[in-house]
C-alpha cells in the first residue's frame, strides 16, 4: 500500500494481458514498485507473472477501486475501454492514466513510424520493417503486430509500430515522425458507440505526427489534425504529384510515383489489390524516411505476406483456397473478396462467423453477390449474417472447421476460391484468429490428402 509520507508513484496496471504483463517487466526493471489489478478470475499471463514477481499485489475478480483511489497512476491496458467508469472517476479524481506506449515513447529518442488502419496495418508494418532493414536500418517492429513496444530494446536507430485505436486511445506521449493511416471501416462497435466515434480514435495517430499520410480514396482518413511538416496520400488511382499510385497502360497496372512507373503489379508476390494498396502505403512511408528506392521494390518483389492475411495454402482440383483469418471486420472481408475477383477464373466460396461485435454486415451484399458463389457460416452469431445475407446468396451453416472447408470445397467448381475471411472475432470457437486459421490449414491439409487418395 501507498505511504502518505513516500514521495515514490503508487501505480496500479490495469489489466493483466500481454501488456501488462510487459509493463510489469518494465517498472520492475527501473525497481518501480506497483500493484495489479484485472476483473477476470484467471487473466492469460497470471501464471507467468506470480513466477517472476511472486510477492507483487495482483487483485483479480472485479475491478479494485480501493486501490485505484490510492492511485497517482493508473497504466491502462488496450482491451480496457477509458469510459469504464472507474477509469472515469480516477480521472475526475485526478488520477494519472497512461498506457505503455506513453512509457515507451518516454523512454526512446529514434524515430518512430506510426501505423493504424482498420485492415492492412499489419501487413504494411512487416514489410515496411523488411524495407527498413534492406535499407540498413536497425529497426524495431512491433506494437498490435504481436510484440509490446515495451518488450523492444532501446538500441534501435528506427521503430515502426503497429497501432489499434485501443491503444490509440490513451497514448499521450506519441510523437511520431511519420503517421499511416491506411483505411477506416466499421469494426470494434461494441466499444465504440458509432463510426465517428471510432474514427476519432483512429485519428488520434496523427496528433503532434510530423508528417502524415493518409488514403486519398478513402474521406475518413484524411487528417483532421494538421502535421508538422506535410500530409501526402497514397492511392490506387493516378499518382497525384508527389504521391504514389497506380499507372494502367496496355492492360498493364504500374505502382507509380508522380508521373514515374516503377514496378508492374504482376511482379508482386502479394495478390489482390488491397495488397496493392498495402505497397503504396509502405512506399510512401519508406520515401519519406529516404529508404533507396531501388532496395524498396526488390523487396516487393520477394515479399510473400503474412500467416493468416491473404494466405495462399493449397490449390486442389483447380480450387485454391486462402486463409484471411486475420480479416476480423466487415470491411477486411470486404477488401480480400474485391481483392481477390479480380484474378480469378471463377468466383468464391466464402467462410464467414464468429462473434460479430455488433458489425453491419450489409456492406458485404454487394460484393458478395457479385463474386460470391456460395457461403458457409460458422461460428456463434452466424444467424444474424444469414439474416442480412440470405436473399443475396446460398448460405449453409456448418458446426466445426473441418466441417466447412470439405463443404466448401463440395460447393466449389474449378477456377474458384475458397475464402476464409470470417468478417468477425474469432473466440467463440478457438483461442484466436491464428488457431482459427491453423485450424484452417490443417482442414485443407486433410482435404488433400483425401482427395489425392480419391484420385488413386
Amino acid at each position: 500500500m501507498k505511504n502518505k509520507q513516500s514521495n515514490e508513484k503508487f501505480t496500479v496496471i490495469v489489466g493483466l494481458g500481454q501488456t501488462g504483463f510487459s509493463c510489469a517487466k518494465f517498472l520492475a526493471k527501473r525497481q518501480q514498485s506497483f500493484v495489479v489489478i484485472d476483473s477476470r478470475e484467471m487473466p492469460p499471463y497470471l501464471l507467468a507473472f506470480k513466477q517472476l514477481f511472486p510477492d507483487v499485489l495482483v487483485s483479480l475478480g472485479e475491478w479494485n477501486e480501493a486501490l485505484i483511489n490510492q492511485a497517482d497512476e493508473l497504466i491502462i491496458s488496450p482491451g480496457v475501454a477509458l469510459t469504464e467508469p472507474f477509469i472515469q472517476r480516477a480521472i475526475a479524481n485526478g488520477v494519472s492514466v497512461i498506457s505503455d506506449l506513453d512509457l515507451f515513447c518516454e523512454n526512446i529518442s529514434a524515430p518512430i513510424v506510426a501505423i493504424t488502419g482498420s485492415n492492412g496495418k499489419s501487413t504494411v508494418t512487416e514489410l515496411l520493417g523488411e524495407m527498413a532493414k534492406a535499407a540498413e536500418k536497425n529497426v524495431g517492429v512491433g506494437g498490435n503486430i504481436g510484440i509490446p513496444v515495451l518488450d523492444m530494446s532501446d538500441d534501435h536507430d528506427l521503430y515502426v509500430l503497429e497501432l489499434s485505436s485501443f491503444q490509440l486511445e490513451s497514448a499521450h506521449s506519441l510523437r511520431p515522425n511519420v503517421a499511416l493511416l491506411l483505411n477506416i471501416s466499421p469494426d470494434h462497435l461494441d466499444r465504440y458507440d458509432d463510426l465517428l466515434q471510432y474514427q476519432q480514435a483512429k485519428q488520434r495517430i496523427f496528433h503532434d505526427c510530423d508528417y502524415a499520410i493518409f488514403n486519398r480514396e478513402d474521406a475518413l482518413t484524411n487528417p483532421m489534425i494538421k502535421p508538422k511538416k506535410a500530409a501526402i496520400s497514397f492511392g490506387l488511382d493516378y499518382p497525384k504529384a508527389d504521391s504514389f499510385g497506380l499507372i494502367t497502360e496496355n492492360d498493364t497496372s504500374w505502382i507509380a510515383y508522380s508521373d514515374q512507373k516503377l514496378l508492374a503489379i504482376d511482379e508482386l508476390k502479394l495478390r489482390g489489390m488491397h495488397n496493392v494498396a498495402n505497397v503504396l502505403a509502405a512506399l510512401s512511408v519508406g520515401y519519406l524516411l529516404n529508404f533507396p528506392m531501388q532496395v524498396m521494390l526488390e523487396v516487393l518483389k520477394s515479399f510473400t505476406g503474412l500467416a493468416h492475411r491473404c494466405q495462399w495454402i493449397a490449390s486442389i482440383n483447380s480450387i485454391e483456397f486462402i486463409n484471411d483469418s486475420k480479416g476480423t471486420n466487415v470491411g477486411a472481408t470486404v477488401a480480400a473478396i474485391e481483392g481477390f475477383s479480380s484474378t480469378l477464373q471463377g468466383k468464391i466460396v466464402l467462410i464467414l462467423g464468429g462473434e460479430t461485435k455488433d458489425q453491419d454486415f450489409y456492406p458485404l451484399i454487394s460484393p458478395v453477390e457479385k463474386y460470391v458463389r456460395h457461403v458457409v457460416l460458422l461460428g456463434k452469431n452466424t444467424h444474424e449474417i444469414e439474416q442480412v445475407l440470405g436473399d443475396s446468396i446460398a448460405c449453409s451453416r456448418v458446426l466445426t472447421m473441418h466441417e466447412a472447408v470439405f463443404s466448401a470445397f463440395d460447393v466449389a467448381i474449378p477456377g474458384d476460391c475458397v475464402l476464409l475471411s470470417p468478417a468477425c472475432a474469432s473466440f467463440d470457437l478457438f483461442k484466436d484468429y491464428k488457431d482459427r486459421g491453423c485450424q484452417f490449414i490443417s482442414a485443407v491439409g486433410e482435404l488433400q490428402l483425401a482427395y489425392e487418395n480419391n484420385d488413386d
